[in-house]
């Protein structure tokens, strides 16, 4: 069990070398000596970072979320349960439900297209099958789906999502 312990560690540090070897001159690593330490001690202990999931209804759709307060937030409220959120349609071009709490904002001017995910008065998630020009606090986008199948999925009623980590 040591043995494939160390293997893996050997492997992960091989791994950083030949990376820091293809990059640019100058000061290019990408990695600094803690996120190296992190990521050692993370193998160690057999750990990796669980993602945030969503679906819509029964439709899993990929994400491309933020890296800020509000996502890590979220993350943490989906660490003891899955999060299931009743949306309801409003404006022709959104659904919106209550998360249950409140998370931290940092909401700017932005015109919102087909496929964005916000927080909206820092309680509420907001998903786009349209478009809208408002003060949000942007989670993420949805990758994986077109602005016709987020119509579809989106702009026939109320609909529920679901947050999870995995």
């Amino acid at each position: 069990m040591k043995n494939n312990k160390l293997l893996k560690i050997l492997y992960l540090l091989c791994i950083l070398v030949l990376l820091s070897a293809c990059g640019s001159s100058g000061n290019s690593n990408p990695l600094s000596s803690s996120q190296e330490k992190n990521i050692i001690n993370a193998e160690q202990e057999g750990e990796t970072e669980k993602m945030l999931s969503m679906k819509i209804g029964n439709a899993s759709v990929q994400v491309d979320w933020e890296n800020n307060n509000s996502v890590s937030s979220l993350k943490e409220l989906c660490k003891s349960k899955t999060l299931t959120i009743a949306m309801h349609m409003y404006g022709g071009f959104e659904q919106v439900g209550s998360i249950g709490s409140s998370l931290p904002t940092n909401d700017k001017q932005m015109t919102t297209t087909s496929g964005d995910i916000v927080l909206y008065s820092g309680n509420q998630i907001v998903v786009f099958y349209g478009s809208n020009s408002w003060s949000y606090t942007k989670l993420g986008r949805i990758t994986n789906k077109t602005n016709e199948e987020l119509s579809e999925l989106l702009g026939k009623g109320n609909v529920t999502l679901t947050l999870s980590l995995e």
